[in-house]
């Protein structure tokens, strides 16, 4: 049974299913906009707005928890200077989910994460 059982799998153990969100909120940052499949973009939404809001908060705890998760140093540095400012006056939805149909070779479906403008 699954009860009070979060979150999904992707066949992965734990340590590798967290760095793949690692790697697509790292992605998700520097670029702004990333495609993958709706199931990993559903997941990863709510920790990319998690880092939003440390973006917002601005303090140093802030920026190490966000460092926590980012890979890249300069990531970090852009969440806190380009994208957080962006939503100063937002409570919230920083991200959305674009969904784009079936991926050619598996079929899989298709998503389009980005920061809102």
């Amino acid at each position: 049974m699954r009860h009070r059982v979060r979150g999904r799998q992707f066949s992965r153990d734990t340590d590798h299913r967290q760095a793949l969100f690692r790697n697509l909120l790292t992605s998700l940052v520097q670029h702004e906009a990333i495609t993958t499949t709706e199931a990993k973009a559903k997941e990863i939404r709510p920790l990319a707005e998690k880092l939003v809001s440390y973006g917002k908060e601005g303090t140093v705890f802030a920026r190490r928890k966000a460092a926590r998760v980012l890979y890249d140093r300069l990531a970090v540095r852009k969440l806190f200077d380009v994208i957080a400012p962006r939503f100063a006056d937002r409570h919230g939805g920083y991200v959305r989910i674009l969904k784009l149909g079936p991926r050619r070779g598996d079929a899989a479906p298709m998503a389009r994460i980005e920061f809102v403008e």
